[in-house]
């Protein structure tokens, strides 16, 4: 009988287990970030100017050793290097190339290197100290570093197979016996070459270690502002092919007090196989939706326009409209002090479809009237949909978005319907929210989306093209060599819009509008 219980609970814990797995979802990326064989080429370049960088920041392990030198006809000699400075190096022939599955293979050849240092000799018949200078020529490095993730989504970087050797050295001793050193510097030459090479493996593997701490330190849950946080996690390692190498972050944005997934699923879409660019970014329509839902849970889209920005935002932008004002003024307020509301429904609805980028948001508008010693009381309450075209650009390292009134759908109450011209008050309430309302967004969106990039590396030759679910980001990078924190905008200059490319000359955050001509009636 126990026997037999103890079969059906492990049988009931399997078809627990069988439902866990069989529910369990597949999770694909938000954002696909690839490098191709030209960012590679590019980051020799760029990869120079940091180790000439790094070199002279690091400090470089003394040399010791210890001979026997026939010459002098001594027991031992032992000699150290210490204050050891890179001056000037050259790598003249330096490929990096994809390894599939694996990681990046780095080949240096012919690499020179030019060294200062001092030394301090001791043996049993003298002991001196002076300075030296070292030629390093025949530098040849090679090794893969292999590329993975850590459980808290960080990338990890191994340095596998080593191998680096210098083939020839030519030291100068300088001082007051130079003369007599540099006699016998040949016979020290040999020995110093051989502690050298045993030396140099270790020194990048302890370099590449160091680099490792620091990605275990970049932020992948990243304030946005003060609604929402985005997570820039890597959910896999990443793939590596013989042309990229491509990157899959969660790319997710959650409110900011509440770090649960939304209540869809990310699906799966895949970077056309281009490369003419350094790098492509693909920032899916989920990224897009995870936005929309965070910001409606944390109430992003509720606004409350007051009679001061009213007049602000309504008068000030287009003659006219003080009229309408006028007239909502005499018919519903009476001269009395008013506010407008317009509240988020739902989340809003995020289209990509090739070239054209909508967003539709369901919300409510409410007019509000208030006295001195009175509580606010609502005039008027509908419900419309207002569906807007997003303009994008790419200002520094972030992704700048804009929205324009495409067409405004309107459902008044019955009772309202037969008292009020629903054409005429759809026109009056499409022009509050373009001249209203969308300032305050895009005065909030030009904050912009942060874009995953290394430390000191802008993008430039930036374009953006409107897929299938997907945006595609296409562009080169550059590195800074500054030590001045540049600012993350960089002007207008580098403007590229999907709606109508502006490059080069002031951009208006708005189109030109007419209220009559937009509104499209349901």
């Amino acid at each position: 009988m126990m026997c037999t219980k103890m079969v059906q609970v492990l049988w009931g814990c399997f078809l627990l287990w069988n439902l866990y797995i069989s529910s369990a979802q597949t999770i694909y990326p938000g954002i696909k970030a690839r490098a191709t064989q030209r960012a590679l080429d590019y980051g020799i370049q760029a990869g120079v100017e940091m180790i000439e960088q790094m070199v002279k920041e690091r400090k470089i392990p003394d040399l010791k050793g210890s001979e026997s030198p026939k010459f002098l006809k001594i027991d031992y000699m032992n000699y150290k290097l210490i204050n050891i400075k890179i001056n000037a190096f050259s790598l003249p022939n330096t490929s990096l190339a994809f390894v599939p599955g694996v990681g990046i293979r780095a080949l240096i050849k012919h690499g020179t290197a030019n060294i200062s240092t001092d030394w301090e000799i001791k043996s049993p018949l003298f002991q001196d100290t002076g300075g030296a200078n070292l030629l390093l020529s025949g530098v040849y490095f090679t090794g893969i570093l292999v590329l993975a993730r850590n459980d808290f989504g960080h990338p990890i970087l191994k340095l596998q197979d080593c191998n680096a050797q210098v083939s020839r050295n030519d030291i100068s001793f300088s001082g007051e016996l130079s003369v007599l050193y540099n006699s016998f510097a040949e016979p020290m030459e040999k020995p110093i070459l051989k502690n050298l090479n045993k030396m140099l493996c270790p020194i990048i593997t302890s370099e590449v270690e160091a680099l490792n701490a620091n990605l275990s330190m970049l932020e992948v849950l990243r304030s946005v502002d003060n609604y929402t946080l985005l997570d820039y996690s890597l959910i896999s390692s990443p793939e590596i092919t013989e042309n990229y190498i491509d990157l899959n972050l969660k790319g997710v944005f959650y409110p900011l007090e509440n770090l649960t997934d939304p209540p869809f699923s990310s699906v799966p879409f895949v970077l056309p196989e281009h490369n003419d660019s350094m790098i492509y970014i693909g920032i899916s329509e989920y990224f897009f939706k995870s936005a929309s839902y965070a910001y409606f849970t944390a109430g992003a889209f509720n606004v409350t326009l007051t009679t001061k920005k009213i007049f602000n935002h309504l008068i000030r932008n287009s003659q006219g409209l003080g009229n309408m004002l006028s007239w909502i003024a005499e018919l519903y307020i009476l001269s009395q002090p008013f506010m407008v509301q317009v509240l988020a429904r739902e989340p809003p609805v995020v289209n990509l479809l090739p070239g054209h980028f909508t967003l539709d948001i369901p919300a409510s508008f409410v007019i509000l009237t208030q006295s001195k010693n009175s509580t606010a009381e609502t005039v008027l309450s509908m419900d419309f949909v207002a569906s807007t075209n997003v303009a994008l650009a790419i200002l520094g390292q972030r992704l700048i978005c804009s929205l324009s009134l495409n067409r405004f759908r309107l459902s008044l109450p019955e009772s309202i319907r037969s008292n009020i011209e629903v054409f005429r008050f759809e026109n009056i309430l499409s022009s509050i929210l373009h001249f209203g309302v969308l300032p305050l967004a895009n005065a909030k969106l030009q904050q912009g989306f942060p874009l995953p990039n290394p430390h000191k590396i802008s993008l430039v030759n930036s374009d953006i093209e409107v897929l299938e679910g997907f945006l595609l980001i296409s562009t080169d990078l550059k590195y800074k060599t500054s030590l001045k924190q540049q600012s993350s905008f960089h002007g207008w200059e580098a403007l590229n819009l999907i709606r109508g490319r502006w490059r080069g000359k002031p951009a208006p955050w708005l189109p030109v509008w007419s209220p009559l001509q937009e509104v499209n009636r349901p």
